[in-house]
């Protein structure tokens, strides 16, 4: 037994077919949309995820968004958190100004711990990673 109903509008149910038939929205956002469609028929979780080809439990997931936070939650991605950035934008340009500069004394070019260190040397950092220095460097360049 279902345990979220949902009952499209007919102003919902045009905007869904709108946005099926252009073909011009993300794959999951389609998917959704005709889950939603397919849900409001009355069709089965079963038969829904034979068509549009996703398992039953993200229908049932899906349904229960709408009912319980509308139509554009169940279309939309939920927020990832992702981890906090470890550089601000000051400490990001210090770094990038430092790998242009010449290496210390005795070195031919910088490494990335090099790096890591001397930033930990003019900032508040405590520590940084080289491979935080490397990822830095490599979304300035």
């Amino acid at each position: 037994m279902k345990k979220y109903i949902m009952e499209l509008t007919q102003e919902e149910r045009e905007g869904l077919l709108e946005l099926t038939s252009k073909g011009e929205c993300k794959a999951r956002r389609l998917k959704r949309a005709l889950v939603l469609l397919a849900a409001d028929e009355g069709k089965l979780d079963r038969q829904i995820a034979g068509e549009v080809r996703i398992h039953a439990v993200t229908i049932e997931r899906i349904r229960k968004r709408f009912v319980l936070e509308g139509l554009e939650s169940a279309l939309s991605e939920k927020a990832r958190p992702g981890a906090a950035r470890k550089l601000d934008g000051h400490q990001e340009a210090t770094l990038v100004a430092l790998a242009c500069s010449d290496p210390p004394t005795g070195r031919a070019k910088w490494t990335m711990q090099l790096l890591a260190d001397r930033l930990v040397e003019l900032t508040q950092l405590e520590s940084i990673s080289d491979e935080t220095v490397r990822v830095a460097l490599k979304r300035g360049a």
